[in-house]
């Protein structure tokens, strides 16, 4: 008997019926199986998204990124949600906030408004703000704060990595630092995103 949507998943946007029913991969009985699928997927999309130098902040990379990191598992990979989420703006303003956004980032880059890691992350933090896609919206602007963080010439996050502590105190406490930019404290995420360790 299948329990890969028996248990919940609190580290996951909660799916609808008809998302589910997109899942690709038949032998996928289990929530492991789907962990590892989506792991393995996630790998090949860095893999590609470290090739490509141009286009990070346009809708199609955007896009093409999640396409690339679940693209293997879901078949909305890449597809704007078209559904109400726990989390996210409206699904009908999607386009129109993401447009807005990549013109912010742009601007902030060439004008030099923030830091560089400041640059990456409050891009991040609106990224899941709009919450473009059905799931996976965390790990994917993680690694698009990661890829433009390299772009402007500072290094790769941590994102708490490295941490020998309970691995849902390291969420929590990301979730608490989204929470603060939320009400415009973006310090708190701009410590987590460095973090080495979850103290």
């Amino acid at each position: 008997m299948s329990d890969v949507f028996d248990e919940p998943d609190d580290h996951a946007t909660p799916l609808t019926a008809e998302e589910r029913q997109a899942l690709l991969p038949a032998h996928i009985a289990f929530r492991h199986e789907l962990n590892i699928a989506e792991r393995d997927n996630i790998l090949r999309g860095e893999n590609w998204a470290h090739r490509r130098r141009r286009g990070l902040l346009s809708e199609k990379f955007v896009r093409d990124l999640h396409r690339q990191m679940f693209g293997d598992v879901w078949r909305w990979a890449g597809v704007f949600r078209t559904t109400e989420k726990n989390i996210g703006i409206n699904y009908w303003e999607i386009a129109a906030a993401l447009r807005m956004l990549l013109d912010d980032a742009r601007m902030w880059i060439e004008q030099d408004v923030y830091p560089r890691d400041e640059i990456a992350l409050r891009f991040h933090h609106r990224l899941v703000q709009i919450h473009p896609f059905h799931n996976g919206n965390g790990r994917h602007a993680r690694l698009i704060a990661d890829l433009l963080v390299v772009q402007v010439g500072g290094a790769r996050f941590s994102w708490g990595r490295g941490s020998l502590g309970n691995p849902g105190a390291l969420r929590k406490r990301y979730i608490d630092a989204l929470r603060a930019a939320d009400n415009h404290d973006i310090g708190p995420l701009l410590d987590f995103a460095r973090a080495t360790r979850a103290d």
